[in-house]
């Protein structure tokens, strides 16, 4: 675990980025900063997606979907907020830690107010599980179950995904296949195949996020005996794996209109120019100058996750 003295001085340091203005309340903002919220694309987009599928087919639901919505980014947070307090305490986040800052170890909130909050915050997804359960039936439970559990032993338990190399297939499944799917399924009651293929870009696109994460922590992850994929393959790897990812998310939607969909199913080629961009950068930075590689890659997945939403929309389902 990390030392006290590390504690406080990461303490006072984030405490000063915090307090930008007087009467700002520290609480609320260490709670925003716990819920990462650059991260949240992830859980929204195979939600549009998926709901862009089921568009096309004609049984688009809006209350349904809204309630995906709402569900997937309480499992979104509640996984951010157990990867703040789990890898506190598992040793993996300290002073020398060279990403944006978290909350447990930064001193703004205790482990136990962490824990709390993903409780809470677990507990409204199943709330929102519950009617999604009543809507789908008995598929949903166990999509809700294992969604809570894997984001949980993301970071926890006696073999902590991410500390084992597969957080990378981790984020692939659960943020790209069980959400694109789900959300489908939960709307039209089955799921055509073209929601199992546009799960590979969205989900792509997702790992290709927590591939840049890792790749700026690696050393300091090593340190700690976390072994994530970008540990265990090495900086080459690692790129090679986030040019893959990417690679991947352009090619299923240009094979999906070589195979006869309607062409509107390439306007997420539109957002190539920033790939690029961002497969330059990764390339060529490390540590801290990859933090906003980081946050261009979740807007990448944004931009798109709302391109091909569109294009499915507009009739690329063919």
């Amino acid at each position: 675990m990390p030392s006290s003295k590390s504690v406080v001085r990461t303490s006072a340091s984030s405490r000063g980025s915090l307090e930008g203005r007087p009467g700002m309340k520290l609480s609320r903002n260490a709670w925003l900063l716990a819920s990462r919220p650059k991260t949240l694309p992830a859980a929204a987009v195979p939600v549009m997606v998926g709901s862009a599928v089921a568009y096309g087919a004609g049984g688009l639901a809006w209350l349904p979907a809204l309630v995906v919505l709402v569900d997937a980014l309480m499992i979104q947070i509640g996984t951010n907020f157990a990867n703040d307090v789990f890898d506190y305490e598992q040793g993996a986040d300290t002073a020398e830690r060279v990403g944006p800052l978290r909350a447990v170890a930064s001193g703004l909130l205790s482990p136990a107010a962490m824990r709390r909050g993903m409780v809470l915050v677990f507990s409204l997804s199943a709330l929102c599980g519950a009617y999604l359960v009543w809507v789908a039936g008995w598929p949903l439970v166990v999509i809700g179950v294992a969604s809570i559990a894997a984001g949980v032993a993301y970071t926890a338990g006696p073999f902590p995904l991410g500390y084992h190399g597969l957080g990378d297939l981790f984020v692939m499944i659960f943020f790209g296949f069980v959400a694109v799917c789900g959300t489908v399924y939960v709307q039209l009651g089955v799921v055509p195949a073209l929601a199992w293929w546009l799960s590979v870009p969205v989900g792509a696109l997702a790992t290709a996020i927590l591939v840049v994460n890792n790749l700026r922590d690696r050393r300091t992850d090593a340190a700690a005996g976390k072994r994530t994929l970008a540990v265990r393959l090495g900086r080459q790897g690692a790129v090679l794996e986030y040019s893959l990812l990417l690679t991947a998310a352009y090619a299923v939607p240009l094979a999906l209109v070589v195979r006869g969909a309607g062409a509107a199913l390439l306007l997420p080629w539109m957002s190539a120019p920033l790939a690029w961009r961002l497969l330059r950068d990764v390339r060529q930075h490390e540590g801290p100058q990859l933090n906003p590689v980081l946050a261009r890659s979740s807007l990448l997945q944004l931009v798109f996750g709302l391109l091909l939403a569109l294009g499915v929309a507009l009739g690329g389902a063919g």
